[in-house]
């Protein structure tokens, strides 16, 4: 008896900071306290003071509202992207997209045939579109390099965060006309060309 008189004055206690940090709460817990917590967790919520917890689901909702085309205005919005695409049949009249192949999915992308005034911020503003900033993750892995010298001019390489978004990217960007010239898409080729290691290892 006398070791269970503690245990109340430690629930009540408990029954004070719940609000501040349910979790923690229970993790720490003996199971025994565990189901009262469980209920008292229930009882606050159902009084208001839980709004935490269901913000991860309106955050979900808005996720799948961007998909829906309520991409911040920062980036080109899915329609603007649908309007200046070359169709199928146009794509076939010019020599760019001759042999066309999009290559082994990953998530990294390749572009070629930009315009000379293209820039970073122009390939941000429509590829940013598949990035979440407001992951960190998100923003660190959303990467590009444009090239604007040498033999790679009108080039770039794009990393967004996975192969969902790349092959999105692909699919809704690749024709997409930009200062008057279509963009080819394609993954970019993961590894360096195979090529190269074995003139390495013949010169040794």
């Amino acid at each position: 008896d006398v070791f269970e008189q503690p245990h109340h004055v430690g629930h009540k206690k408990i029954e004070f900071h719940i609000t501040t940090d349910i979790p923690a709460v229970l993790q720490n817990n003996s199971e025994k306290q565990k189901n009262d917590l469980y209920a008292v967790a229930e009882e606050i919520n159902n009084t208001g003071f839980g709004r935490i917890f269901p913000a991860p689901s309106s955050n979900d909702k808005m996720e799948t509202e961007e998909e829906e085309d309520e991409i911040p205005s920062e980036f080109i919005s899915r329609r603007d992207l649908e309007k200046n695409r070359l169709s199928r049949e146009e794509m076939e009249k010019y020599s760019v997209f001759k042999n066309y192949e999009p290559g082994d999915p990953n998530c990294r992308i390749y572009v070629k045939n930009l315009a000379k005034q293209v820039q970073e911020k122009d390939l941000k503003f429509i590829f940013g579109r598949y990035v979440d900033f407001q992951s960190e993750v998100e923003r660190n892995m959303f990467d590009i390099r444009l090239m604007k010298e040498g033999r790679m001019k009108g080039q770039a390489f794009i990393g967004l965060p996975n192969e969902k978004a790349a092959a999105k990217a692909l699919k809704e960007a690749n024709g997409y006309v930009l200062y008057e010239k279509p963009m080819v898409v394609q993954f970019a080729r993961s590894a360096r060309p195979k090529q190269d290691t074995n003139e390495g290892k013949r010169k040794k």
